[in-house]
């Protein structure tokens, strides 16, 4: 056993893949570019205090699975207030978004469903393919005429369609309405993954409440949409949004929720204070989209210099293609030194093996923290060979 691990620590470093959690102390003075707070609630005062309350009256955890002791009635009114959010009929609340989407795939998928994927889905998802036993097909990232290809030619009698509304890495947005055009013509499951999306997009009043609510999407019997708690909203756990009869089925078959303990009750807390703001104030997912359409202008410049045009965002994420993951390491460690906190995407964790300077224009940015940053970046990026 040494001796393999000594091999593939090797194999890490001659890659240059090697990972080592960065530890942060409680106020640090960097420019954050890399975290997922877009609207700035893990710390505001409401949603803090709202956790801290939750803690002293519940206790610091749930006790038990959701199913013996482990709901409170903090777990039901945020699967509530999660529902009206994102425009769905219910909720079910899981411990994390990963565990929520493996529980939903898991509990729908099998030897009889197949499994239409993104080639950019998240790790999350994919691990919930490989554990649903279904067989899994993917297709050209954003390319629905593939997707419909593959449905064609299915032998299974369940279909499920899996993409994110807004990607992770690039940022960019699924065609939503067409994949549901496919899943309606195809009797399939279209499975939206929020992650990035809820408390960033949507458009009038809507604003922040995601790229399924106040469309055809909304409340469909075709759609099932996931979410995670610890990004917008600032808090931890994740959740599976549908009808009622697919949560209660979830409830019955999904073992990352029958057989896990249930959110911390401060995390509930937290995530419900944070769902009413969302709601409250729209204009924090206005200044996302102000603040990463600053940034993007800003580091225009520069990103043209490395030969590739800004790949097209549709929520915080600005994503700059980097000439290798040597590159993008010393690049995001340059800045670092220099105060400000990017993210570094390398192979394994791209989905196109492209590796990638990834960056998160949060509401609470100042004018002069965004032009400090690209200052900074700009610097660094002028000065690769």
């Amino acid at each position: 056993m040494t001796e393999w691990l000594e091999r593939q620590a090797a194999v890490r470093e001659r890659r240059g893949q090697v990972r080592r959690p960065l530890p942060r102390a409680a106020h640090e003075e960097f420019i954050d570019l890399a975290s997922n707070d877009y609207l700035g609630l893990s710390t505001d005062p409401r949603v803090a205090g709202a956790a801290a309350a939750a803690a002293s009256l519940w206790g610091a955890g749930a006790t038990s699975s959701r199913l013996v002791a482990g709901t409170t009635q903090l777990h039901l009114e945020l699967e509530q207030e999660l529902a009206v959010l994102a425009g769905m009929e219910a909720a079910l609340v899981f411990s994390s978004g990963y565990l929520a989407n493996i529980g939903v795939i898991t509990a729908l998928g099998g030897p009889g469903t197949l499994i239409l994927a993104d080639e950019h889905c998240h790790a999350s998802m994919i691990d919930g393919f490989r554990l649903s036993r279904s067989r899994t097909e993917s297709f050209v990232h954003n390319t629905v005429e593939e997707a419909g290809r593959l449905l064609a030619s299915r032998k299974e009698p369940r279909a499920m369609i899996a993409v994110e509304s807004v990607y992770s890495v690039l940022g960019d947005e699924a065609p939503l309405a067409d994949l549901l055009t496919l899943a309606e013509q195809h009797d399939a499951v279209l499975l939206i993954d929020e992650a990035h999306s809820l408390g960033v997009t949507g458009s009038g009043s809507f604003q922040g409440r995601g790229s399924v609510a106040g469309t055809a999407l909304a409340g469909h019997a075709n759609v099932v949409v996931t979410a995670t708690l610890s990004k917008a909203l600032g808090s931890q756990g994740g959740a599976v949004l549908g009808s009622a009869l697919l949560r209660e089925h979830i409830v019955n078959r999904a073992r990352g929720f029958i057989f896990d303990t249930g959110l911390a009750p401060a995390s509930a807390a937290a995530a419900l204070a944070a769902a009413r703001i969302i709601r409250a104030e729209p204009w924090r997912a206005g200044s996302v989209h102000g603040n990463a359409a600053a940034l993007a202008a800003g580091l225009a410049p520069a990103v043209a210099r490395l030969g590739a045009a800004p790949d097209r965002t549709a929520g915080a994420v600005q994503s700059i293609r980097m000439p290798s993951a040597e590159s993008a390491l010393a690049a995001a460690e340059a800045a670092r030194l220099a105060g400000v906190r990017v993210g570094c995407f390398r192979p394994p964790s791209v989905p196109d093996g492209i590796s990638r300077l990834r960056l998160t224009a949060r509401a609470t940015l100042t004018p002069e923290e965004i032009e400090d940053s690209c200052v900074v970046l700009r610097g660094i990026l002028e000065e690769l060979p």
